[in-house]
């Protein structure tokens, strides 16, 4: 599924009619968020603070809120019950990418050899366009929020999205995957580990932040978010099957995961 595709599934989401949805007694917000986005991958060694600072990137996305303490054909609070004053539906897309290199103690400058030197050289870059949707918790009352009862409200979410990836990785030493002598270019261990091209999968999404009442009608937020994707190619790299499957690698434990911390700027439309 391509960019424009996923961008035309968002809009439909976002800007379906007035009528379908006050029926149900909806009311709905539009907002931008932005932030850093740190990619644990099999780029770098694990839980180590140079990799997980060297490889970060940037996001930005589209945000739409579906509220249902307020009825937008009337201008007016809708049933007082519990789900309507604790949840909103979120739906998005976002695009992040993120530029991948080796860091950790192998590829420290006083590390020499080889391996070290094909560490070094490899790099990649993971392009990411996510389309979703997430059902967020408020402990406290949406109706009192959106009266200016108080200026924070926290919140919670889980949700599913479908994910668009392109990852691009290479070596500055020459054609991966080249074997043997002074030009060898791979560690054994990625080794026919690579995929180029696009691909597609799904992903867990979890996030906890806060909004704070700017005006009547808008809010700033702060959300912090762990994405778990169903892949373990979304930067190019599967070190399990390295050799066909011949080379055991212990750490690779897990498939690739984000972590996003963004702010951002939401109005309410009705």
């Amino acid at each position: 599924m391509n960019t424009r595709v996923l961008l035309m599934v968002f809009l439909l989401l976002a800007t379906a009619s007035q009528e379908v949805y006050s029926q149900f007694g909806f009311s709905h917000e539009l907002g931008v968020i932005t932030g850093p986005v740190a990619l644990y991958s099999d780029f770098g060694q694990r839980s180590d603070f140079e990799t997980n600072a060297g490889n970060v990137g940037f996001g930005v996305g589209l945000i739409h809120y579906i509220n249902f303490s307020y009825r937008a054909d009337c201008n007016c609070y809708t049933r007082d019950t519990y789900f309507n004053d604790h949840f909103k539906v979120r739906n998005e897309i976002d695009y992040h990418k993120t530029n991948l290199e080796h860091f950790g103690r192998w590829v420290d400058p006083d590390q020499t050899g080889q391996f070290a030197d094909q560490l070094r050289a490899m790099k990649g870059s993971a392009t990411v366009i996510e389309l979703g949707s997430q059902l967020e918790y408020f402990p406290m009352s949406i109706r009192d929020f959106a009266a200016g009862g108080y200026k924070i409200a926290p919140f919670a979410s889980l949700g599913a999205h479908y994910v668009n990836y392109d990852p691009e990785v290479f070596s500055e030493l020459g054609e991966l995957n080249i074997v043997g002598g002074p030009l060898a270019t791979t560690p054994e261990k990625y080794r026919n580990a690579f995929q180029q091209e696009a691909g597609s999968t799904w992903a867990i999404v979890g996030s906890a932040g806060i909004r704070y009442k700017l005006t009547v009608l808008s809010d700033l937020m702060l959300d912090a978010r762990w994405t778990y994707y169903f892949s373990d190619y979304i930067d190019g790299l599967n070190p399990s099957l390295a050799n066909n499957g011949n080379i055991e690698v212990p750490e690779n434990k897990s498939n690739d995961w984000a972590f996003w911390l963004n702010i951002g700027y939401i109005y309410y439309l009705d």
